[in-house]
């Protein structure tokens, strides 16, 4: 979809820890206001504002750090890296509004535009000209002696890994209420497509392409025949039995964590609210995956027309 109409409210999200994610942070939200954009800022963020000058509290709207930060906002701005887009996510989780990236971390995968073209990036913004994406989400379930105890969200993938150092974990794994393998390992990670150039493809998992609607199931130094990575359908659950006496960490986007004991059953299904992010312009993923992580690409021929 293509806003066209100029933008009202933008709530900003911001690397706290970065001296250059602040210093971006004043000059994009001073841009904003003379457009007449009103600015929102979660209390956690807020905490870096200053007395005077654009960014004092007098010139935006603070509100609290939970899933409601980004309610009635027309599009979320993040100033950092994969990390702070992560936290960005949380902020927009209730509205669903779209996140738009501005990378100022390292690998920057999940960015729409780097800190160079910030002036077309705050013009596009102004004018509300972008393109939403949306990107499929992941909602996990813990269960214990048949009971609900716990229910969280990833966006990129969450992993359960053994708790102590020196001693795996044994888990039954199951897709669709089918028995699949029991793995001894060290964790399995159920990724999305976002996530699949995260934490999935350090564990030697594929890369998939953010169209394509499926669930990744990593196992983590099994050992075992067959623990191959696995795509499976997006209408899949998949459940990860852990065996008693095999506590284990739950960790969604490495961000939210949970301790399992072990007898306890983690349900992982695709999530119905996705998350959602800005574009400028849509660009195929190809050249993106390219650029983040710098592949060989030299001396490509492409395709030729006919006239060549």
């Amino acid at each position: 979809m293509t806003l066209g109409s100029a933008t009202r409210r933008v709530l900003l999200v911001v690397n706290t820890h970065s001296p250059e994610a602040r210093t971006i942070l004043t000059s994009v939200a001073s841009s904003l206001i003379e457009a007449g954009v009103e600015i929102v800022l979660s209390d956690e963020d807020a905490e870096t504002l200053t007395p005077t000058g654009p960014l004092a509290r007098d010139w935006v709207t603070v509100r609290p750090s939970d899933e409601h930060a980004g309610d009635d906002v027309d599009v979320v701005v993040v100033l950092g890296g994969d990390g702070t887009v992560l936290r960005a996510a949380e902020r927009a989780r209730a509205s669903g509004a779209p996140l738009f990236g501005v990378n100022l971390g390292h690998v920057g995968f999940l960015a729409e535009a780097e800190a160079e073209s910030l002036r077309d990036v705050v013009d596009a913004i102004v004018d509300g000209r972008w393109v939403t994406e949306e990107r499929m989400t992941l909602d996990i379930e813990v269960h214990a002696a048949g009971v609900l105890k716990q229910r969280i969200w990833a966006m990129n993938e969450i992993a359960l890994e053994k708790q102590a150092r020196e001693r795996m974990i044994d888990v039954m794994v199951e897709v669709d209420g089918r028995p699949l393998s029991r793995w001894g390992c060290d964790g399995v990670v159920c990724a999305t497509p976002t996530g699949s150039t995260a934490y999935a493809f350090s564990a030697g998992g594929p890369v998939v392409w953010p169209e394509v609607s499926a669930m990744l199931v990593v196992p983590l130094s099994a050992h075992a025949l067959f623990a191959r990575p696995l795509v499976v359908s997006p209408t899949s659950v998949v459940a990860i039995d852990l065996a008693q006496g095999s506590p284990a960490v739950l960790s969604a986007d490495g961000r939210r964590n949970i301790d399992v004991a072990g007898g306890a059953r983690i349900e992982v299904r695709q999530d119905p609210r996705p998350v959602r992010f800005a574009r400028i312009a849509r660009a195929p993923f190809t050249d993106r995956l390219v650029a983040k992580f710098d592949l060989p690409v030299a001396g490509w021929r492409g395709r030729r027309s006919e006239s060549s």
